[in-house]
């Protein structure tokens, strides 16, 4: 006996609801999308709201950075010492870059302390998503608040340095005058410069871990390029090298902020060293890192942590 199987049955498609149906039933019930990118005056409000997390996030980290020490917080103070030493035993008295700088010795401490804090900041920057994934794949919050921490917790280091630097000015014949008021916008608009390249870098490395293993051969580069060690209108003066060039070295950010600080602590260290316009300049360049900075950072919000 024959059987006749019955046909094979095609399976119904199931319909789904229109996206449009879906997006008016999510904007009903308040729903958005996880992680997507706020307008930029809700960002900086929830910026703004989350500065107590911002502070503690730095302080925290400014603690447990030398815990395992035994000198502690005395790195801090050190570091930038032991370099200083390091570049007058190379510079000053080897290559004797230090022949017609007075007050050799400031002139360098001011300029290494100063370089620090920006290299120190961008570095951190670089690391700031990258080296906190847990964090920003675990939480909902202002992926910025990572890069300023940061930024936070090396201006205080800075803060503490430049303390340190007021005494030892003190012990090479430098004492206060009025124009010492002078480093405090100085400092300011250094600090608002390298929190806006940090943030640039941030997002950068974010993206392209390698950026973390360059960074230190970009910024030996700028920092030998920025008149730490050696007289930039020395450099002028000697007639070496072309104008554009010396213009150039002169209004390099980096040796903006370093030329400023020097002018308010260094006594020797007078308006003729400094660039044309030297003021508007470091502010410029402030506001166009901070602004251009923070704003690219927060274009890229939604991709943070997602790689």
């Amino acid at each position: 006996m024959t059987r006749t199987l019955p046909p094979p049955t095609t399976p119904t498609p199931k319909k789904h609801p229109p996206a449009e149906d879906l997006q008016a039933l999510a904007r009903h019930h308040g729903l958005s999308v996880s992680g997507a990118r706020p307008p930029l005056p809700d960002y900086v409000r929830q910026l703004w709201s989350r500065r107590d997390f911002i502070a503690a996030f730095a302080t925290a980290r400014l603690t447990a950075q030398y815990s395992q020490a035994r000198l502690g917080q005395l790195w801090q103070l050190m570091t930038p010492l032991l370099n200083a030493a390091v570049y007058y035993l190379i510079f000053g008295v080897l290559m004797n870059v230090q022949h017609g700088i007075p007050d050799y010795v400031p002139f360098l401490l001011t300029g290494v302390f100063v370089w620090t804090f920006t290299a120190n900041t961008l570095t951190a920057g670089s690391r700031a998503i990258s080296g906190n994934l847990g964090l920003v794949r675990a939480l909902h919050f202002p992926r910025a608040s990572l890069p300023l921490s940061l930024a936070l917790l090396q201006l205080q280091q800075l803060l503490l340095s430049l303390a340190a630097l007021v005494v030892i000015l003190l012990c090479f014949g430098e004492f206060p005058t009025w124009n010492w008021l002078l480093a405090v916008p100085a400092v300011a608009l250094q600090a608002l410069f390298s929190t806006g390249a940090s943030l640039a870098l941030a997002r950068l490395a974010a993206r392209t871990p390698d950026i973390s293993q360059l960074l230190p051969f970009v910024l030996r580069t700028w920092m030998y390029g920025s008149g730490v060690m050696w007289s930039i209108t020395s450099l002028a003066e000697s007639g070496r090298f072309p104008d554009g060039v010396v213009l150039a070295l002169q209004c390099n950010p980096a040796a903006v902020y370093i030329d400023l600080v020097r002018y308010a602590l260094v006594e020797s260290f007078t308006s003729a060293h400094l660039p044309p316009h030297v003021w508007a300049l470091a502010t410029g360049w402030a506001v166009l890192a901070f602004a251009g900075g923070f704003v690219w950072f927060w274009k890229a919000e939604e991709t943070y942590g997602r790689g």
